[in-house]
Order: C-alpha cells, then structure tokens, then sequence
C-alpha cells in the first residue's frame, strides 16, 4: 500500500463514518434526541457545544514485533561466466545445449585433437631420449669422462622434453572443455564445425543456487543492518524468499548516496530468474506495535499521521505513531502506549480533550 495514497484517503473514509455515526446528544435540560421537542434554530448551535457524542472504539494490546528497513532491488544470479576455448581448434560435439542443466566437471563441449595426439607420442619419444643421454652422462660424470657443463647441457636437455610432454598433455586435456560449477547453460556461442581461435567464447554458464537478491539502503539506515541478519525479499511474481546477509557495501554509491547489500537466498528448485524487481525487508530491531486497520489511521492540525484514542476520563487523545509495514492484515504501528482505546469510528470529528462517550465495536449502543 503507498503510504500517500493511505493517508489521503483517511479523510474520504472518516467522511462516511460520519454518515453511519449515531449522535447522543444530550441537553442542558436533560432532553434530546429524537423525541425531544424541536429547539430553536438559535439553541441549536448552544446544545451541540455540550454534546457528547458517541463514538466506536476497539481495544488494542501491543504485540512485539520486528521493525524492518524496506528496500526496493531485484534479483540476481551469483555466478555467470563466459566460457572461452584456450586452443585453436574445431568444435566437434556439444553434449550440452542451451538451457540444459550441467554438474561440475561435465563436459560442455569437445574440440578437435587433430594431429595433438601424434605430437604428444613424439615429445614422449624425445623425453626418453633425453633421458637415455642424461644418464649416460652421469655415469660418466661419475668416472671423471663428462666435464661438469656438457652434464649440465644433458639436465637441460631432458628438463626441456619433459615440459613438452606436459604441455602437450595440457593441450589435449583443454579440448575437452568442462563446466567449473553446478550451472544452467544460459548461452551457445558457437556450433558444431565452428573453428575458435584462442579466447573465442564457446557458452555462458549462469549458476542457478544460491541466488541473490540486491538492495540499495540508504545512509540513514545503514548502520542498523549486519551481516549474517536474516531478511526476505518480496517478488513481483508473488513469491517470497527468505535468506542471510552475505554483503554490506563500505563505500555510498556516488549519485545516490546509499549502500548496496546483498541478501543470499536459496534456490534450489531453480525457480528465480535474475532481474526481477524486489522489495527487500531486512530486519533491524524487535519493538511493541499495534496491528489495526487502516481506517483507524487519522491526521491531527500538524498533519502528523496517527490515532484518536479515549483515555480512562473518557477524553479524546491524538498519539503519533510509525507505520513499520503494511500489508492484507492491516499496519503494524509503534509508539504507542502498550493498551490503548482506539477510535475506530468517527475520529475525524472529534478532537483533543473532548469528552466522548466509548462504545466498544460490536456492542449495540444503550
């Protein structure tokens, strides 16, 4: 509900209140009502000033409740990358295409060996070599027949071979490309027979739990909201989602001057879609508050928005009080006196210190 448009409308509402309101007027002279005698026109304004009128009232007992900070954002998926080939070569099988969901370390795609595999049994081959000539070398080192710089050239030699046999291994194993976390595959950059160069994209992978949900607080409230809180987050497809605090900005965004704050929510049936708009409600502080209907809402000379209530003399009092949420059950208020008699009928026509005569809602009036 916008608070604006709750405020404007208590006026319309408390108009037909009145409309509905049984007056008990009673006169100096002890008569009234509707079978009183008529008064004159010029006595009526006399007897209206010492009328006591009657008025609806409910009795409310304060409830403790959270106090949130409401922050509007939206969601966001954790993790998305771009996947990219790091050989040259051609695509030759996708076992993964859009929209399917892949585990971590399953293959995505594969792309051609060519002539890798003959290259790497021919590093293989040029390592034992090196190897062979290494030892050799040390044998004769051994009896005093190698100088100490052509072992060394041997060392060197072998080490060189033997790097090319990982490099090569390295190579084949990255034609078959993986997936590096539990993801949807969100985008197909290239197809079968497509040949990559070294950093073409191939896919992007969005990972689908936890989710995000993102807010901007503001500086005002930024303080009273900690890491590890708990907080929901109401959808604008009608689901509600519950999760921890996982990030508070340390620096103001610029233009606006508030902190975003990350809110990690579960999403294990992989329902959320990224970008859709959020109302954030973080928890801060547990207070007492009244849970009334709006109706009961009222506004005093300084347009402070509160309630009419009737205390123990029969009196009309006007109390200030904050709206915490709103929502189908009514709003939640605190502020308040922990017991109070609100004016639920006929607030709007009645004002401080008038004496007014209470009649409880749902109790005919004697």
């Amino acid at each position: 509900m916008n608070r604006s448009y709750l405020i404007a409308g208590l006026f319309a509402i408390g108009l037909g209140a009145y409309v509905a309101l049984t007056f008990n007027i009673v006169g100096a002279d002890g008569r009234g009502g509707e079978d009183g005698p008529a008064q004159p026109a010029a006595g009526v304004a006399a007897a209206r000033e010492d009328a006591v009128i009657a008025v609806r009232v409910l009795d409310s007992k304060a409830e403790r409740r959270e106090r949130e900070i409401v922050v509007r954002g939206r969601t966001a998926v954790e993790r998305k990358v771009e996947i990219k080939s790091e050989v040259q070569a051609r695509v030759v099988e996708l076992p993964a295409p859009k929209g399917s969901v892949v585990k971590k370390g399953q293959v995505i795609a594969r792309l051609a060996l060519d002539d890798r595999k003959e290259r790497l049994e021919e590093a293989k081959a040029m390592m034992r070599l090196r190897e062979v000539e290494l030892r050799a070398g040390q044998e004769l080192a051994a009896k005093g027949y190698r100088p100490a710089n052509r072992l060394k050239e041997n060392e060197a030699l072998y080490d060189a071979a033997r790097a090319m046999v990982a490099r090569m291994e390295m190579e084949i194993s990255k034609t078959e490309i993986v997936a590096p976390f539990d993801a949807v595959v969100e985008e197909r950059a290239a197809e079968i027979g497509a040949f990559l160069k070294v950093g073409d994209p191939l896919a992007t992978l969005v990972a689908r739990d936890p989710f995000l949900v993102i807010g901007q607080v503001s500086e005002r409230d930024i303080s009273e909201v900690r890491l590890g809180n708990e907080g929901r987050a109401l959808l604008a497809t009608g689901e509600e989602v519950k999760g921890k605090i996982r990030f508070i900005a340390t620096t103001a965004e610029p233009a606006t001057r508030t902190f975003r704050v990350e809110l990690e929510v579960p999403n294990r049936d992989g329902t959320l879609r990224d970008g859709i708009t959020a109302e954030m409600r973080l928890p801060v502080q547990s207070v007492m508050a009244h849970r009334l209907s709006p109706q009961a809402l009222t506004l005093n000379d300084k347009g402070q928005v509160g309630l009419r209530i009737v205390d123990e003399s029969g009196r009309v009092q006007f109390r200030e009080a904050e709206i915490l949420s709103e929502g189908l059950d009514g709003v939640w208020l605190s502020g308040l006196p922990e017991r109070i008699r609100v004016i639920v009928v006929g607030q709007d026509f009645v004002k401080e210190g008038q004496t007014v005569k209470a009649v409880p809602v749902g109790q005919p009036e004697s």
